[in-house]
């Protein structure tokens, strides 16, 4: 059983954020990987298309963009090379522009927005933190490279040019007559070798990404390929030992609780700021004063709880919440803060409930006090 994922990029979140002023239909669906369940998820989302619809009729549209909304999604409905291969969610942005999806590692409740912008906060969920990563195998006889998922079995990744092991990567290093490469000195040699054409290899898998990359290998290979490793999410905690004797599955589960316990500290970190923060007026909980902060630009972090939902509508300029009732004429007051969060350059972290300071909704931390 494969996932097959679509991660946004955050020029691909930032398209989406900054479509305005067309009808918009955000439709999230939970989905499987197993191609005997895609008939469930066609009909969920038939369903959720046709209330899509309903919602848009109450209000005013251009002629014909309902029907042409509703063809595109009975297109996508209609595609079983499409839904052969899926995720555990699948998210859903239509317009008049067009048709756009994300296939996600994350679970999702099943959903549907209507109003002049895209709903994305519980996208972010699958960006804020990474979903799959990838293992780094590297021993001297050996190296391969594993992608890891939050859920379902892992699998190893075909890296082109990536060398066999140590001996077929040093070449004939092993006849020069210089006196350096005798001993543990030469053997150091042929490892930064070796390690170096890794890193080159795997240059053309990983370019543009921004998942982690958790080494697993021994000494003195880990610090040799930490040394020149030119992947910048490489994840300080690796795993400590000779991987050659580990399956990808043994692989996976020490690198999910890698994954964990780095997700771990980035959350009790962002905690310990608010509350530095706080006491400097420089954090709040508070949904209006969130609103103007990010209105101004001021917001550097937005912790956000990827379920709630607050209907209403933030004005443009002061960035004064107006609440409301949930319908096609409002949108999620939390989804439009975010977004001018991330549009200021702030980071914005989709989390669950639990994870957000004090149970609020929405916590932030300030550049600046108000």
């Amino acid at each position: 059983m494969t996932l097959h994922t679509d991660i946004p990029t955050r020029s691909a979140l930032e398209r989406l954020l900054g479509t305005r002023g067309e009808p918009c239909v955000s439709i999230y669906l939970a989905t499987s990987p197993i191609p005997q369940d895609a008939q469930r998820a066609r009909i969920a989302l038939k369903n959720l298309a046709a209330d899509a619809a309903g919602q848009l009729e109450q209000v005013e549209t251009e002629r014909g963009v309902v029907p042409e909304l509703r063809d595109a999604l009975d297109d996508l409905i209609e595609d079983d090379d499409y839904w052969a291969e899926q995720a555990r969610s699948l998210a859903i942005f239509a317009s008049p522009a067009g048709v756009r999806t994300f296939r996600l590692p994350n679970r999702l409740r099943d959903a549907v927005e209507v109003g002049d912008r895209f709903y994305v906060k519980p996208l972010l969920r699958a960006v804020t933190f990474p979903q799959a990563g990838f293992v780094l195998a590297l021993a001297a006889g050996s190296v391969r490279l594993v992608e890891v998922l939050h859920e379902g079995p892992p699998f190893t990744v075909d890296v082109p040019g990536l060398p066999t092991d140590a001996a077929t990567a040093s070449g004939n290093l092993d006849r020069s007559p210089s006196a350096r490469l005798i001993g543990a000195e030469g053997q150091k040699v042929r490892l930064r070798q070796y390690a170096r054409k890794v890193d080159q290899a795997l240059r053309g898998v990983l370019t543009g990404l921004d998942l982690p990359l958790i080494l697993a290998a021994p000494e003195p290979l880990n610090s040799i390929y930490r040394s020149l490793s030119s992947y910048p999410h490489l994840v300080e905690d690796g795993l400590r030992g000779s991987p050659e004797g580990m399956s990808d599955q043994e692989l996976t589960a020490a690198a999910r609780t890698v994954l964990d316990e780095v997700h771990a500290r980035q959350l009790s970190a962002m905690h310990d700021l608010f509350r530095l923060r706080f006491a400097q007026d420089r954090a709040s909980t508070d949904l209006t004063t969130i609103a103007r902060a990010a209105t101004y630009g001021a917001v550097d972090t937005l912790i956000a709880d990827i379920d709630e939902k607050v209907p209403g509508r933030v004005d443009e300029e002061t960035g004064a919440v107006a609440f409301a009732v949930d319908d096609a004429s409002s949108y999620g007051v939390l989804d439009e803060i975010a977004r001018r969060v991330l549009m200021f350059g702030g980071r914005v972290f989709a989390v669950r409930r639990p994870d957000v300071p004090d149970g609020a909704p929405a916590a932030a931390i300030l550049r600046h006090a108000l």
